[in-house]
């Protein structure tokens, strides 16, 4: 893997539901967390991502997870 490796804790989850990590760089209130729904309508799983960024860095935060779940499916074969 190239680039820059991040930690991250594991700040809240709930099984089934959400995971919920705060980048060691980051401030106590600023997290990104993966949650899991189920469209009522067509039973679909959807993934919801939310993260903190500046109004500026907005595209490119958007950018970064766009790219990143692609990958993930890609490695688990979606």
């Amino acid at each position: 893997m190239d680039g820059t490796v991040d930690n991250a804790e594991l700040i809240d989850s709930e099984d089934d539901k959400f995971v919920r990590f705060r980048w060691d760089y980051m401030g106590k209130d600023e997290y990104f967390e993966w949650r899991i729904d189920k469209s009522e309508v067509t039973n679909q799983t959807i993934l919801v991502i939310s993260d903190f960024a500046d109004k500026k860095e907005i595209k490119d935060q958007s950018q970064l997870w766009e790219y990143q779940v692609k990958d993930l499916f890609h490695r688990i074969g979606s």
